[in-house]
């Protein structure tokens, strides 16, 4: 498995994410705060554009019009290919010669009672002698994914917690550097998870404008973005049918905004479920440049009556399946560095 994409090109990179602003004190719940970023989320707006049409020369309503049949184009990304080295050509094709990965994790509290039927009644974050879900789902990316990452520099996030919630994520190194290689993830989740507080509610906002931030930081480079999750974004007893809730509002911004930079999104989902909202925010978000969000139900591939070889190739096609036609997306629209 880790061949499968000796076809990448290596070359050197630095993404720094030292100048993060944040604290994070030395008590056993606290975090590195990472500032929420409002100026890509609430820069998104699916309306008013049609006085800025008005003014517009010939020229750029052409160019205009171009970009519009070209966001149409990639505003919808099928799952088009049944193996893994339909993907890896399509890589190639496309020209993607090397990405970075970032990697999210979910620590709401649903996730002491979404294990029930998939972790045998335990915390999907439970730490003991037989790895829990997170940590499946990280030693599996691990395999799976991190070839496809150039210098194995990894910038980890953590959210949902008590000193987080649904505003802020924190990093996994006290000074804000990445992980090096998923072995390193593993031991620094392993680490934090005794010291945290799961709370909520749960919304993926904060981390995709974190890794938003990384990719301005890094002058454009194509990322990938895995969030590892137990259950889809938060909806109070007030909220209607036909409506949404402020998590889901900030959420979905967050992945339109972010449909702005080369930025693809894998969410990675452990635990029972449920998944249903989660297929929506795959397929149906509106108004972006292009399809740039991923369901992954890691539950059901690992659950299939298959080898655990088998299970990795099935989980990797999975998270890779739309990564070409993203990258190229990226590329075609020019928001790539």
């Amino acid at each position: 498995m880790g061949n499968i994409f000796a076809f990448l090109k290596q070359r050197n990179r630095s993404i720094s994410i030292s100048g993060i602003s944040s604290s994070r004190s030395t008590s056993a719940s606290a975090n590195h705060r990472y500032p929420s970023m409002s100026k890509q989320a609430s820069s998104v707006s699916t309306s008013g554009t049609s006085s800025a049409a008005a003014s517009a020369t010939p020229k750029e309503n052409i160019i205009s019009s171009a970009r519009d049949k070209m966001k149409k184009k990639y505003s919808f990304i099928p799952d088009t290919f049944s193996s893994l080295e339909q993907v890896t050509a399509a890589l190639r094709d496309s020209g993607l010669e090397s990405s970075n990965l970032i990697l999210g994790i979910d620590f709401t509290k649903s996730n002491e009672w979404t294990g029930k039927v998939s972790f045998n009644n335990r915390s999907l974050h439970a730490i003991g002698d037989t790895p829990n879900p997170y940590e499946k789902a990280i030693t599996i990316i691990g395999k799976t994914l991190a070839p496809f990452d150039e210098d194995n520099l990894i910038p980890c996030f953590g959210f949902g917690d008590a000193t987080t919630h649904d505003q802020e994520v924190f990093s996994f190194h006290d000074d804000h550097t990445p992980c090096h290689g998923f072995e390193e993830v593993l031991a620094c989740y392993r680490n934090i998870v005794p010291n945290l507080r799961l709370a909520g509610p749960t919304s993926y906002a904060p981390v995709v404008e974190a890794a938003m931030d990384i990719v301005e930081k890094s002058g454009g480079q194509y990322h990938v973005l895995v969030i590892i999750a137990d259950g889809q974004v938060t909806r109070s007893v007030n909220t209607g049918d036909g409506e949404l809730s402020s998590q889901e509002q900030k959420t979905i911004k967050s992945i339109v905004a972010a449909s702005s930079y080369p930025l693809s999104i894998v969410l990675v989902g452990v635990g029972d479920g449920p998944w249903e909202d989660m297929q929506k925010f795959d397929d149906k978000i509106p108004a972006r440049e292009f399809d740039n969000f991923q369901f992954v139900n890691f539950t059901a591939i690992m659950s299939k009556n298959a080898t655990p070889s088998e299970k990795e190739t099935a989980f990797a096609l999975a998270a890779l399946m739309e990564i070409p036609i993203q990258y190229k997306a990226a590329v075609e629209l020019g928001i790539m560095g």
